[in-house]
């Protein structure tokens, strides 16, 4: 599926708002990309999650993870087309962990999977969070990377779509300075 068809995908849920958002990372952005709009069509997240298990499908994954709450989702859709466990780390104070009798055994292989990468933060927690147990991580999958600069997490990353989307520190946001109403809508 090329580019043109996964931007489609996005666009037909309606996933892409304008305004003035406050991301998760604390940046601020005159676009938001609401991923639960996609995540609620079966086959959307399946066909997107499908190019994440088709590109790793070499590498042997015995546990995909993501981070609680949409990353739930893409674990398991992932993990199912390759035909293997997930796991989801949930926040515990300023970490995340694996609870709830998942885990993840010492040097089983690991992908990694989240909805939108802007800086990377939820990512690098559950690659904490897998580390922590002993895993080895494979690989990074990801909807959209949203990043306007290279974020580099240490692993291979695969993104179903690249789509660089502006963002500003609060103190530098013209937004703010325009008296645009911030608007925060995920987690």
């Amino acid at each position: 599926m090329d580019d043109k068809k996964v931007l489609k995908i996005f666009k037909d849920a309606g996933v892409l708002m304008e305004g003035h958002f406050l991301l998760t990372s604390g940046l601020h952005s005159p676009v938001y990309w609401e991923k639960f709009k996609v995540l609620q069509y079966p086959e959307h997240t399946s066909q997107l999650c499908g190019l994440i298990a088709e590109h790793y499908k070499k590498d042997r994954i015995e546990v995909v993870a993501g981070p609680t709450l949409g990353g739930v989702i893409l674990a398991f859709e992932t993990a199912r087309q390759l035909k293997t466990r997930c796991a989801f780390a949930e926040k515990e104070g300023t970490t995340r962990v694996f609870r709830r009798g998942l885990s993840i055994e010492k040097g089983q292989r690991v992908l990694v999977v989240d909805d939108i990468l802007t800086t990377g933060g939820s990512v690098v927690e559950v690659i904490n969070a897998v580390k922590s147990c002993g895993g080895l991580i494979v690989g990074i999958g990801i909807l959209v990377d949203r990043s306007d600069q290279k974020v580099d997490l240490g692993f291979p990353l695969f993104s179903c779509l690249k789509s660089v989307t502006q963002t500003y520190k609060p103190a530098e946001c013209p937004l703010c300075s325009q008296g645009v109403p911030l608007v925060r809508l995920g987690g």
